[in-house]
């Protein structure tokens, strides 16, 4: 039996996660749930039509916001775009493709989805939609709309989505930067952007994860990623806590194969956001995160500290995916 088998089952045979979590009462690490501050409102659309890098299409700000009809400035880029992805679903579910991107890279205040296994994607919609997968952060706003959408949508859009994700080639995508120093950020659109005038603070014990590129990030262009910027020695650390587990937590390899690309239907963790690992971690910690693969993890994170989380998600965002 593979070993993901062998774990899954003695996992679901002999744990469940606790309806009371000991990490319940700790503070959120609020750069990694980012949150938009009240009032928050995007900029009116002035009608002029948007251009990004390598792309003949144009698209006003309207059309760039449009959830049922997601802007594809690279159609070269991926295969034919199933409806739900495009346009979302009959019951009115968003299309997947605005949030998630058509080539699936997704953002950091989402998920990446490229190349996960369409069962796993499958299950995550499916415990989203039992409430057994949900933020620890409850006015997150892109975890909600997921939520909602999970809800809405049928189960043959999402099984067409899934497949459609699942095809995609996963690519480079965050540079990760070990620094003593960083932007001073604040947040906006969900996501850390650099404050103006620009400053610098100490990093501390954060992940600080940032567009390359501000405007074209907005506009949704596929092809503009992230810069993380991680404390020093946080790479070395995230190695060792991840091949060996370092007497705290057990090797990721076991599970999520040795070049961590998933092995069978459990997910890659290489090249993947990491704000996105920390709120896992995180959710999985506090058992917001309690469906059916979720008994796996509950070894795996009890004993993690905040700067063993940073680590471990500064390594695994740094590898080619």
């Amino acid at each position: 039996m593979p070993s993901w088998k062998a774990a899954l089952a003695l996992a679901l045979a002999t744990a469940a996660l606790p309806t009371e979590s000991p990490f319940a009462e700790e503070p959120l690490p609020a750069w990694a749930y980012a949150v938009n501050p009240p009032g928050m409102k995007p900029s009116p659309d002035d009608g002029v039509v948007r251009r990004v890098p390598g792309s003949e299409r144009g698209y006003t700000l309207t059309q760039i916001r449009d959830l049922y009809n997601v802007p594809d400035w690279h159609p070269g880029d991926h295969p034919s775009m199933p409806g739900s992805v495009v346009r979302g679903g009959a019951k009115g579910a968003f299309a997947c493709g605005f949030c998630h991107l058509p080539n699936g890279q997704g953002r950091p205040e989402n998920a990446s989805l490229a190349g996960l296994p369409a069962s796993y994607i499958i299950q995550q919609v499916a415990d989203l939609k039992a409430g057994t997968r949900r933020s620890s952060e409850p006015k997150s706003l892109p975890a909600n709309l997921m939520t909602a959408v999970a809800n809405a949508a049928t189960e043959a859009e999402v099984r067409e989505a899934a497949v459609y994700f699942a095809g995609l080639r996963p690519r480079s995508w965050i540079r990760v930067v070990e620094t003593p120093t960083v932007p001073q950020t604040k947040v906006a659109g969900w996501m850390l952007v650099a404050v103006e005038p620009a400053a610098t603070e100490a990093i501390g014990m954060r992940i600080i994860e940032m567009p390359e590129n501000l405007e074209r990030t907005e506009l949704r262009d596929s092809t503009s990623g992230f810069i993380a910027y991680v404390p020093p020695g946080s790479l070395h650390r995230g190695k060792e806590l991840v091949t060996s587990g370092a007497g705290k937590t057990n090797a990721c390899g076991v599970c999520h194969g040795q070049d961590l690309r998933g092995l069978g239907p459990i997910p890659a963790l290489a090249g993947r956001s990491p704000s996105y690992i920390v709120r896992q971690l995180v959710d999985l910690q506090r058992g917001a995160r309690a469906g059916a693969w979720s008994p796996l993890m509950k070894g795996v994170v009890a004993g993690l500290k905040d700067e063993d989380i940073v680590a471990i998600a500064a390594y695994t965002a740094s590898l080619a995916p």
